[in-house]
């Protein structure tokens, strides 16, 4: 029986996600090897997120990002849900579930906003690969549930959907994965020049040890409005197998344009049964 190398993407930020970059591949929690099986396995992750970044503008935004992720895999299909809780303070022009907008209404002073950010959910399909010398294949879809309030600029208080093809392929004792998807953003009163727009992450994973692992990743993604610049962001990442069933991620991310934050940190616990 061929053997599965999976992205768990228990999802908590961005990778086709509609989050931060770091928070979507966080959701990319780790990359595992396992045998292919119509057992049911399931997920649930805790998770914090940190970034600061001036997007441009004379004063910082600071966002605070933790997610509860559910997981849930059967055979060949996945089903992933996760909804967060939020605080951000800047002068609401930078959605967590975006990046730098152009608000309807501009605000002058710094302030602070916390609640519910969006949900999201997810269904992912595993493809068999052609040969055991061809890349395995998942093929997922992302719909954002807007339950983050767009007056706090939270969120931009519409639904968006995504879709994405991942690809992960055995090197030597590494194994390089890539993904290409493309965001449909509504169009939001509140928000405007929001544009749909594609991304490519690519990445490599490598074991230190039977619980440690060590990766990087590098995120592009097409700007998100017509008043932002596209991403460039390079995130660094390892991952320990506590226990059989516990596990935690790590992800420092570094962003290289206006649009990305200049720093963010990752973290993710992971209990799977």
């Amino acid at each position: 029986m061929l053997s599965r190398f999976r992205f768990s993407k228990s999802r908590f930020f961005r990778s086709s996600c509609f989050l931060l970059p770091a928070l979507c591949l966080l959701t990319a929690s780790s990359l595992s090897r396992s045998e292919e099986q119509t057992a049911t396995e399931q997920t649930l992750s805790v998770g914090a997120y940190y970034s600061n970044g001036d997007y441009g503008e004379p004063v910082d935004t600071e966002i605070f990002y933790f997610p509860v992720s559910y997981d849930r895999r059967h055979g060949k299909w996945g089903f992933l849900m996760s909804l967060p809780h939020l605080e951000v303070t800047g002068l609401g022009n930078v959605l967590p579930n975006v990046g730098g907008v152009n608000p309807a209404r501009a605000e002058t002073q710094q302030s602070t906003s916390r609640g519910l950010g969006d949900a999201q959910a997810s269904v992912i399909y595993q493809f068999d690969p052609l040969s055991a010398n061809t890349p395995f294949i998942d093929l997922r879809f992302d719909v954002k549930i807007p339950t983050a309030d767009e007056e706090k600029s939270l969120g931009t208080g519409e639904y968006d959907y995504g879709v994405q093809l991942d690809l992960y392929q055995a090197l030597a004792s590494s194994t390089l994965f890539g993904s290409v998807g493309y965001s449909f953003r509504g169009k939001s009163e509140l928000f405007e020049g929001l544009e749909d727009g594609a991304y490519v992450q690519l990445g490599v994973t490598r074991p230190l040890s039977d619980r440690w692992s060590i990766g990087l990743i590098y995120d592009y993604r097409e700007a998100v409005s017509s008043f932002s610049l596209e991403t460039h962001e390079v995130l660094p990442y390892f991952s320990w197998e506590i226990t059989g069933n516990w596990s935690f991620t790590g992800y420092a991310a570094k962003g290289f344009t206006e649009s990305s934050p200049d720093i963010a940190v990752v973290g993710q616990l992971n209990y799977r049964w």
